[in-house]
């Protein structure tokens, strides 16, 4: 599945530049219209993102998220704030199909172990963001000393099969995807499902990514850029 990204900040879908909050493009003031795009297009998947909430740790565009989830017909995935058992199964209860654990996998791993016996590894994913190998926290606003491969490893143990695998000095930059990263992870860690984000700009990085199994990725930027369409993706997804 190839994802299509909405960064939800203030109710507006928005972009920021290598996890900057103070370098923000306002992308759509009607994220809702731009879910019914995507849906209308005869894409089936989208990734959202609450960055308010990534940095709060509570839901900050809850009504907003409400609202894509009635209107998008696909497999909606949601990540930003999730570190309480009551907010995951509050987003889970609203029909959101796969919520992601950024902070708190590596704060509370308990929380993702319980998440995963009560939910099941499809409906979680774990949000391994990060620079040099080392994981970001707290909407990526912290650096810890935790290794990416470290921190999978873990959580994997745990039951967790959905790594989204995010290079925060890639994200918004259209440099094209961490290969290097995302090859190395996968060597040391092959039973896993990466998901690739951060830096994808055009048809031949999606290619790139499948030929070397990354079958899952998001993009964000590079539709707004117009570097790829929608049209594309669906493309790449029946090859």
């Amino acid at each position: 599945m190839i994802f299509p990204a909405i960064d939800l900040k203030n109710g507006q879908s928005v972009r920021l530049f290598q996890g900057n909050y103070q370098a923000v493009t306002t992308i759509n003031e009607e994220p809702i219209q731009q879910a019914l795009q995507i849906d209308t297009s005869g894409i089936n998947q989208l990734h959202l993102v609450d960055l308010d909430g990534a940095k709060s740790g509570q839901p900050e565009n809850f009504t907003t998220i409400k609202q894509i989830r009635q209107s998008f017909k696909g497999f909606l995935e949601l990540g930003g704030g999730i570190r309480t058992y009551q907010i995951a199964q509050q987003y889970l209860e609203l029909g959101i199909d796969r919520i992601v654990i950024g902070s708190a996998a590596l704060k509370n791993p308990q929380l993702v172990k319980q998440l995963l016996n009560d939910f099941g590894k499809q409906k979680i994913a774990i949000g391994i963001d990060g620079k040099n190998g080392q994981v970001a926290t707290e909407g990526w606003l912290e650096q810890s000393n935790v290794k990416m491969t470290d921190l999978i490893s873990k959580m994997n143990e745990f039951g967790a099969q959905n790594f989204i695998v995010t290079d925060v000095s890639r994200d918004g930059t259209m440099q094209g995807p961490n290969l290097d990263l995302l090859a190395n992870l996968k060597e040391e860690l092959p039973q896993v499902n990466l998901i690739a984000s951060g830096g994808i700009r055009n048809v031949e990085d999606l290619k790139a990514l499948k030929k070397m199994g990354i079958e899952e990725s998001i993009i964000g930027k590079a539709l707004f850029e117009k570097t790829i369409s929608l049209a594309q993706i669906l493309e790449v997804e029946k090859c």
